[in-house]
């Protein structure tokens, strides 16, 4: 938002919109293919790859609305607050769904295995240890290996952590005029997400065809790819809105006090680093 569009007096009300209602649509076909494709369907991967791709479309046009309602003059200081407190909302939302991701791991581990491990059930299950990453209690699932720190998930941690750091330093090179500076040091938080997510799908091929570990493997298999698929998603998306901010830094449309779509992301992205390094202790250590 540009220092003209921050005095526009009127609080502006966007008209009808058909954008929610297709990302609506999108995310439904998105999620049909999903849980097909874990089933085994055969068409599953083509549907899933197409609601992704019309995810990707709905957010393009979507953004480029709200964009040209921005370079356009019609939002004001009331519109940029309200932003704000809409990102706080959804980035509080965001935390309440991982954490009951967080919470079903901690009910699974701590509580229903020393349950199933305890003395009642001896008579049941004479062989089964409460012991995290086993192959549950009736020996339906084929033996797997749990998941370590070492190495992928550490550098993976630095690769965040650094990220954060180049992308604060991005900001305040934004907040004192460094255009040029801002664009590098944002580029460069960009790839480490990119080779972050590199290094997380080569980690699940790994986990697939070496230590047999699959979304199938019992409930430490479901609760491991569950969170760390999740928050993979979440590393996408969030690159793609740095991108979209990046495009838009190139295009002049920032200045060192209007530039909430790039404080926005960046809210979003540190809460990526916190998240992951929740999962590094709680999944990968502990």
């Amino acid at each position: 938002m540009s220092s003209q569009q921050a005095k526009a007096p009127h609080y502006f009300v966007p008209g009808p919109s058909r954008w929610p209602m297709m990302a609506g649509i999108s995310m439904l076909i998105t999620m049909i293919g999903a849980s097909a494709w874990v089933n085994g369907v055969s068409w599953a991967p083509y549907v899933n790859i197409l609601g992704i791709l019309m995810v990707l479309v709905v957010l393009y046009y979507w953004f480029g609305d709200a964009i040209g309602e921005s370079e356009s003059g019609l939002y004001s200081e009331r519109i940029d607050l309200s932003y704000r407190w809409s990102m706080s909302w959804f980035i509080f939302s965001e935390v309440m769904f991982f954490a009951a991701f967080f919470g079903a791991l901690f009910y699974a581990r701590s509580i229903t295995m020393p349950w199933l491990a305890d003395l009642d059930h001896k008579l049941i299950w004479p062989d089964f240890a409460g012991q995290w990453g086993n192959v549950g209690p009736a020996g339906t699932v084929e033996n797997f290996t749990t998941m370590g720190p070492f190495p992928i998930p550490t550098i993976n941690t630095l690769l965040l952590l650094t990220s954060g750091v180049t992308l604060t330093i991005s900001h305040h090179a934004l907040r004192a005029g460094h255009r040029t500076q801002t664009a590098v040091w944002l580029f460069l938080t960009i790839l480490l997400g990119a080779v972050f997510m590199g290094f997380q799908a080569y980690e699940y091929i790994h986990a697939y065809h070496e230590l047999n570990l699959k979304l199938t493997s019992g409930i430490y298999g479901s609760t491991f790819f569950m969170l760390t698929g999740f928050h993979g998603f979440h590393v996408t998306m969030g690159a793609i809105m740095l991108s979209v901010v990046l495009y838009r830094l190139l295009r002049g449309h920032f200045t060192p006090t209007h530039h909430f779509a790039f404080e926005g992301a960046a809210w979003y992205w540190h809460f990526v680093d916190v998240v992951w390094l929740g999962l590094y202790v709680v999944v990968y250590w502990l």
